[in-house]
C-alpha cells in the first residue's frame, strides 16, 4: 500500500520560500478599531505630557542631568564595543535596507505591493513628524549642553525626540504590523519591542541622548504604527494604480510588437471577385493561392472535395527539408510534358 511521504520541518521551510501561485486571500489588513483609537489617543497624550514636562523644566529634566552625570559608559566600559555595533539597529539607512529586502521578497512571493508601500508610508511619516519635532524644539544633546539643570530647548539642536529610537520602533515594528498570523504578530511584536528598547537605552549609555529623548522617541514611533490603518485605503489605491500602469505598459508593448507569423497551412482572406463594393476605394490586393488548393468560396465553409489517391496528390517538399524541390517530377498516370528522347 502506497503512503504519502510526511513532510519534515525543513521541507515546510523550503515550501514557504516558493512563490505562491496567486495572491493569498487570507492576508489580514489591520483596521482602525476602537481599541487602537484609544491606544493612539493615550500615546498622543503621553507624547504631549513629555514635551510639556521638558518645556517647563520639571523633575524629568533634573533626572536627565542625573543620568548624564552618572556616565554609564564609564560605569560599564566592557560593553562599550558591543553597544557601538548594536546601536546600528536604530540607524535609518542599514535598517531600511534590511527591512526593505525582506518585505520586497514578501511582495514578490504574495503578488502584492502592500508590504513595500506600507514601509514607504511609515518611513515618510517618520521623517515628517520626527524631523519636524526635532527642528521645531531644537534641543541640545548631553555632549553639547551649556547650562547645568536647563532643558536646553530652542538652542539649535536636533535630538528631541530620539531619531534612533523612533526609527527602531517603526522599522522593526512594521514586521509585526504586516505579520500574516496572530502568532507571528505576537512574536515579532516582542522582538521589535526588545530591539527598540535596547537601541534607546544604548543611546543613553553612549551619552548621545537624554533619557527623555528616548522616551519621546518610543512614543513617536508607536504613534506612527498605530496610525497606519488610516493609511491603508491610500496604500490600496496606490497599489491598484501601479498595477494598472504595469498592465497598460504590457499591453502597449504587445501592441507595438510585430504580429506573429501565420501558421503553416493557413489561408489568406480573399476579397469578393469583381473588386470592392465602393467604386472610390482602392482595389484589394489578393494574396496568391497555391494552384493545388482551390480558394474557399465566400459565404461559408464547404466540405472538401473527394479524397485523392496517393498517386494523384501533388508532391510537396516538407518544410525544413534539405531536399531541393523537384519541379520536373511528374505525377503517375499523366503524360510527360517533355518528349522522351531515345538513347
Amino acid at each position: 500500500m502506497r503512503t504519502e511521504r510526511k513532510l519534515t520541518r525543513l521541507d515546510r521551510v523550503f515550501a514557504r520560500l516558493d512563490r505562491e501561485p496567486e495572491r493569498p486571500a487570507h492576508i489580514d489588513v489591520p483596521r482602525m478599531s476602537r481599541h487602537r483609537v484609544v491606544l493612539f489617543a493615550s500615546t498622543l497624550a503621553f507624547y504631549v505630557a513629555i514635551v510639556w514636562a521638558i518645556v517647563i523644566t520639571s523633575w524629568l529634566v533634573r533626572f536627565d542631568w542625573q543620568v548624564m552625570f552618572f556616565r554609564p559608559y564609564q560605569q560599564w566600559p566592557e560593553i562599550h564595543a558591543f553597544l557601538d555595533y548594536y546601536v546600528v539597529l536604530g540607524q535609518r539607512g542599514p535598517t531600511a535596507v534590511m527591512i526593505a529586502a525582506w518585505l520586497g521578497w514578501r511582495s514578490w512571493r504574495q503578488h502584492t505591493l502592500r508590504p513595500l508601500l506600507t514601509l514607504g508610508v511609515s518611513l515618510l511619516l517618520l521623517n515628517i513628524t520626527v524631523g519636524a519635532a526635532k527642528l521645531s524644539m531644537g534641543r541640545l544633546g548631553p555632549h553639547y549642553a551649556t547650562n547645568v539643570g536647563s532643558n536646553e530647548m530652542w538652542l539649535g539642536g536636533d535630538i528631541f525626540p530620539s531619531g534612533h529610537t523612533a526609527n527602531a520602533v517603526v522599522t522593526w515594528g512594521i514586521l509585526a504590523y504586516l505579520a500574516s498570523t496572530p502568532r507571528a504578530r505576537r512574536w515579532l511584536s516582542a522582538v521589535s519591542a526588545v530591539v527598540s528598547l535596547g537601541v534607546g537605552l544604548t543611546t543613553v549609555y553612549l551619552g548621545t541622548h537624554w533619557l527623555s529623548d528616548v522616551v519621546l522617541g518610543w512614543a513617536a514611533g508607536l504613534l506612527i504604527l498605530l496610525a497606519l490603518p488610516w493609511c491603508e485605503p491610500l496604500i490600496a489605491r496606490a497599489e491598484t494604480a501601479i498595477f494598472d500602469l504595469r498592465d497598460a505598459w504590457r499591453n502597449r508593448r504587445r501592441g507595438t510588437a510585430p504580429a506573429p507569423a501565420a501558421p503553416v497551412g493557413a489561408h489568406a482572406a480573399l476579397s469578393p471577385l469583381g473588386g470592392s463594393p465602393a467604386g472610390d476605394e482602392e482595389p484589394v490586393v489578393r494574396e496568391p493561392v497555391a494552384a493545388s488548393r482551390p480558394p474557399r468560396p465566400q459565404g461559408g465553409y464547404l466540405a472538401p472535395g473527394p479524397h485523392l489517391a496517393r498517386s494523384e496528390r501533388t508532391p510537396v517538399t516538407p518544410i525544413g527539408s534539405r531536399r531541393p524541390p523537384q519541379s520536373d517530377r511528374v505525377t503517375r498516370g499523366t503524360a510527360s510534358a517533355r518528349p522522351l528522347t531515345g538513347g
